[in-house]
């Protein structure tokens, strides 16, 4: 097996095979047509043509559309069509930095197949024993890639919060990491994905950082969400993301942009060249 196998496992969308999805004159998402035929029950919100969905018109502001939009993914969340609904907003827009449309619960976003953010942070110490990582194990619980590896902190980007405080808030509550420690973490990359899940489209930018930690600190999990946390040599994290499946699709992609930025993937790697393009495209 190889790093780049872990690349095969983010299959890339084909806008062919989907309905562009558009508000406000804009093209924000894309879904499969047979998702489409559900959102036809609802024209005061959807429009839904031979070939695309429009978000009504007639929605002319933020709360409105934000509103509407939330009304009918609730009741197509009661009839099972939105499963692992989790009351989580997330801002709907072109970019990152640019205007928010509206807010969709999370469950909903793969579905659309909107943009999505989210943030990644490696956690690792550097003693006398060498460099280490702390690797997370999901909860068995989760509805995503239950039991699989994970950073040592992760999670998704909300509307209305920074980077920096969810990036706070997610340290505290998975790892039980200190609000002044979690500051000391360092943005580092950014990777970008489309590729199709089980879920749905996931349409992805992570913001990732990077958090040296003391030697002698140990995390514990507050919110349910990880099964035990392990304290790994860096060589058993660089074979375990090398030569199995164990890590999470996403979270494999950003140990691999870890080992290399560290140079534990050198330049000349057999597979250097082709993770670099992989990782920057």
């Amino acid at each position: 097996m190889s790093f780049l196998d872990r690349f095969q496992e983010l299959p890339p969308c084909d806008p062919a095979r989907y309905w562009p999805f558009r508000a406000a004159g804009m093209d924000v998402g894309m879904m499969r047509p047979e998702f489409a035929q559900f959102l036809e029950e609802f024209p005061d919100v959807f429009r839904v043509n031979a070939g695309s969905v429009h978000l009504n018109d007639a929605l002319v502001d933020f709360d409105e559309r934000t509103r509407a939009v939330d009304r009918v993914l609730r009741i197509l969340a009661g009839r099972g069509v939105i499963p692992g609904w989790r009351e989580e907003p997330y801002p709907v827009g072109l970019s990152f930095d640019g205007p928010v449309l509206f807010t969709m619960e999370r469950a909903a976003v793969p579905l659309f197949g909107v943009q999505a953010y989210g943030v990644h942070m490696n956690g690792y110490v550097e003693d006398g024993g060498g460099l280490k990582m702390w690797v997370a194990r999901r909860s068995l619980n989760k509805g995503s890639a239950p039991g699989k590896l994970d950073q040592m902190v992760a999670g998704g980007q909300p509307a209305g919060i920074s980077l920096a405080d969810n990036l706070a808030k997610e340290c505290g509550e998975e790892a039980a990491i200190p609000r002044r420690l979690a500051a000391k973490a360092v943005p580092v990359s950014t990777l970008r994905y489309c590729t199709l899940r089980p879920e749905g489209v996931r349409r992805d930018v992570l913001f990732n950082y990077d958090l040296e930690l003391p030697a002698d600190f140990r995390p514990h999990n507050t919110d349910g969400e990880v099964e035990e946390f392990y304290l790994w040599p860096i060589g058993r994290v660089i074979e375990t993301v090398r030569d199995t499946d164990e890590f999470k699709f996403n979270c494999a992609l950003v140990a691999i942009d870890f080992l290399m930025r560290r140079g534990l993937i050198p330049p000349d790697h057999a597979e250097y060249a082709g993770l670099r393009e992989t990782l920057d495209s």
